[in-house]
């Protein structure tokens, strides 16, 4: 398990093993979300980022009757 430390300044101290698989740089903008007890920390993308990111997406799925 790979822990994190808060410093007296209140930033985060991120293990080197994260920084390289997570392609963690300065200035990379995450979101920070409260969940109960836990905080969630998620990449932030841009709107436009995210424009035909689901391009090619398979949407036929099966369906319940009712939901049709």
């Amino acid at each position: 398990m790979t822990y994190i430390s808060i410093r007296p300044d209140y930033t985060l101290e991120i293990p080197a093993e994260i920084i390289r698989e997570m392609n963690v740089v300065p200035g990379k903008k995450y979101q920070v979300i409260k969940l109960d007890d836990m905080l969630e920390i998620v990449p932030y993308h841009d709107i436009q980022e995210l424009r035909g990111f689901l391009k090619g997406i398979d949407t036929n799925i099966e369906r319940d009757e009712d939901r049709l």
